[in-house]
């Protein structure tokens, strides 16, 4: 699109006149409006044209067809199966971020939680652990990792990291029940009270993705938590993978 100015000066002013026209929709976008028009008009899990017929429906390249579905896919209104098609997505599940165990978490907001537990070791902290856990470089930490589910459905990847010498016997114990802050606070005492939480984006890796149910780099929440007591001293850092597509994280503010 061309917009022509043209100007006169009279006196000591400058008088422009503009002939400028509304600026024009991306094709892709147009494509994009169509499909969220489809989308409200069916129930999640319905299959979506295929980029052929969408093609030829919309008289447009399959480049701009794609590009408007891979939108859709990141935003969540739309899911690709593998060798399956494009898929209506589910409605994002609201999910509140408190210094509250997952169990606790799920049951407030309606929801049925239970944990897999993946994998589990002592390892040696690395730099960055031992500084988060105030405890020397290559000093003995519980290394915890789990698959959360809310209502049968896999929600998050999860690995906690915490003080062996701190917790002693943590995994035994873990073992023979569902929630670690019920065996931090039953076991040692220790309630997590206070916490730093950041939220970034990465994608997924094929461990994570086969976790998840979903495709390896698709968009995926990562939220990492620094846990303290009463008393400020840490207690766990851990991080938590999400699949983008399904989840939105809802924190309540207040003024200080």
């Amino acid at each position: 699109m061309r917009t022509v100015r043209q100007a006169r000066r009279e006196g000591d002013s400058v008088v422009v006149a503009a002939n400028e026209r509304a600026p024009r929709e991306p094709k892709y976008y147009v494509v994009k409006r169509h499909l969220l028009e489809l989308i409200s008009s069916l129930p999640p899990g319905s299959l979506v044209p295929t980029e052929r017929v969408l093609t030829v429906e919309l008289g447009t390249s399959r480049t701009t067809v794609r590009q408007a579905l891979s939108e859709l896919v990141g935003e969540g209104r739309l899911v690709r199966r593998q060798g399956s098609g494009t898929y209506v997505a589910e409605p994002k599940i609201s999910w509140p971020l408190e210094m509250t165990s997952f169990t606790e978490q799920a049951a407030a907001a309606g929801y049925a939680a239970t944990t897999q537990l993946l994998d589990t070791g002592r390892r040696r902290a690395s730099e960055e652990v031992a500084g988060r856990l105030r405890i020397n470089a290559g000093a003995p930490v519980y290394v915890i990792e789990r698959l959360r589910l809310v209502d049968g459905a896999a929600m998050a990847v999860e690995t906690s990291q915490l003080s062996a010498a701190r917790f002693p016997g943590l995994i035994a114990k873990l073992r023979r029940a569902a929630s670690l802050y019920r065996v931090l606070d039953d076991e040692y005492g220790v309630v997590p009270v206070t916490a730093d939480e950041t939220i970034e984006t990465a994608a997924a890796s094929p461990r994570e993705a086969d976790l998840l149910d979903t495709d390896t780099g698709s968009p995926m929440l990562v939220l990492s938590r620094h846990s303290f007591d009463a008393n400020g001293e840490p207690v766990e850092w851990v991080r938590s993978w999400y699949r983008g597509d399904r989840y939105t994280f809802v924190a309540r503010l207040t003024a200080r």
